[in-house]
């Protein structure tokens, strides 16, 4: 569906206005599909991103500093994401033996197979994004989107 027709608006100032308004709304689109495929495992996307960055380390331990660095939402409270992923038992946090100003986190075994398991219920979505765009035309979006960002 095109922009104009979702939001019911024909006229824009220009392109760079109407690329900007379709990038929020395709992005809270992805976010709000994503919202619904991790309710049945009781996570937020932002509780998602950061297993994946914690799982992309695994086994190594990653420290809070690492994963802040390379969050998608950087506007999150890390602290309060971690708190509710230790509480459900998903990740371990223990003091580094190296540095004991600094903390070394890790996930636990069902930490890694709801990380596993969430990846795998997001197929049919990417699934569907390749039914509707090639593989070339997801590579020049991905480009231009890192244009976009200088």
């Amino acid at each position: 569906m095109k922009i104009e027709e979702a939001i019911k608006q024909r006229r824009f100032t220009d392109h760079y206005q109407k690329a900007i308004i379709n990038l929020l709304y395709t992005g809270n689109w992805v976010r709000d599909e994503q919202i619904l495929l991790l309710k049945q495992y009781d996570i937020l996307p932002q509780h998602f991103n950061v297993l994946r960055i914690i799982k992309g380390r695994h086994p190594e331990p990653i420290s809070p500093g690492e994963i802040k660095e390379v969050l998608i939402d950087q506007s999150n409270d890390l602290t309060r994401l971690l708190d509710k992923l230790e509480r459900k038992g998903l990740i371990k946090r223990r003091l580094c033996p190296v540095n004991r100003r600094k903390m070394d986190i890790t996930l636990s075994m069902k930490g890694i197979k709801l990380t596993d398991d969430t990846t795998q219920s997001m197929e049919p979505f990417v699934k569907g994004l390749k039914g509707r765009i090639t593989d070339k035309e997801a590579e020049m979006l991905s480009k231009l989107l890192d244009k976009m960002r200088g």
